[in-house]
């Protein structure tokens, strides 16, 4: 393992230490075991899994994430999407266009009732619409790893700060939950979709070649992800951003959060 010293335009040196892969350790190097073999560093003592997610209401300013409730939400929701100008936003999803309310019910019904992926109505705060769909999958509490997909925004979430605070709202709870690590995939040629996973500040880990096949295609799957120990940033710079200082008479923002984010992302 060779050590790199540089400087990052600052009066002090940082030491990086890289193996023959070219994995770079900023902390040093990784803890041996009794046969001299690096190996992760071990959990603290009193670590727990944490519990699978419950079906609870996560509050904010603009938006309120509900649990997914068909009968309730379904109207609404069909309603918003149908205001799309063309079918674009279900290109890089696994199912969908609906063409009728019947069959997005059933949809919902059928696929979205399950604990696994785990769905949630994003409400508008002020009409109390469902305008957007959002779950947590692939949930391991053993390794307290959970993943955050099938995002659906209607044209009215897109671009909006409830959407945003949707985001934040369900990553706060992942890592309150006491997950270590929080997940974002999408398909590698889903531009929109991994720009906002940049923006909302998660660091890229790389694309899976050929990793599924939907809707005819094959995907390459691009990795993003945040880890419970850059939590506290991440959330100071949400929080920062969500600020109603923040926002001007209008409603524009002053600061972008991209710009608060880029700080604390990670590449590897």
């Amino acid at each position: 393992m060779r050590r790199i010293n540089f400087n990052a335009g600052s009066t002090k040196q940082a030491t990086w230490r890289e193996d023959r892969f070219g994995t770079r350790y900023a902390r040093g190097m990784p803890p041996l075991n009794e046969w001299g073999q690096p190996v992760g560093p071990a959990l603290p003592p009193d670590w727990r899994c944490p519990p699978a997610p419950p079906r609870n209401h996560m509050s904010g300013r603009f938006c309120h994430v509900e649990p997914l409730d068909p009968a309730r939400h379904g109207p609404a929701l069909f309603k918003a999407n149908a205001q799309a100008k063309d079918s674009r936003h279900w290109t890089y999803l696994p199912y969908g266009p609906f063409e009728s309310f019947e069959s997005y019910a059933s949809w919902l019904q059928v696929f979205c009732m399950s604990d696994d992926p785990l769905f949630f109505a994003i409400v508008d705060s002020k009409t109390h619409a469902a305008l957007g769909l959002a779950s947590y999958l692939r949930i391991a509490p053993a390794s307290a790893a959970i993943e955050v997909g099938h995002l659906n925004f209607s044209p009215r979430l897109q671009q909006q700060p409830a959407a945003t605070e949707a985001m934040y709202l369900m990553m706060k709870n992942a890592f309150d939950l006491g997950y270590r690590r929080y997940e974002w995939k999408c398909d590698a040629l889903n531009l929109p979709s991994r720009a906002a996973a940049e923006r909302l500040g998660l660091s890229f880990e790389g694309i899976f070649r050929q990793a599924t096949v939907y809707k005819g295609r094959s995907r390459d799957t691009a990795w993003y992800a945040a880890i419970d120990g850059e939590w506290p940033v991440r959330r100071d710079a949400f929080t920062a951003w969500l600020d109603p200082s923040n926002f001007d008479e209008s409603g524009a923002q002053r600061k972008r959060l991209s710009e608060l984010t880029l700080p604390i992302r990670t590449r590897r």
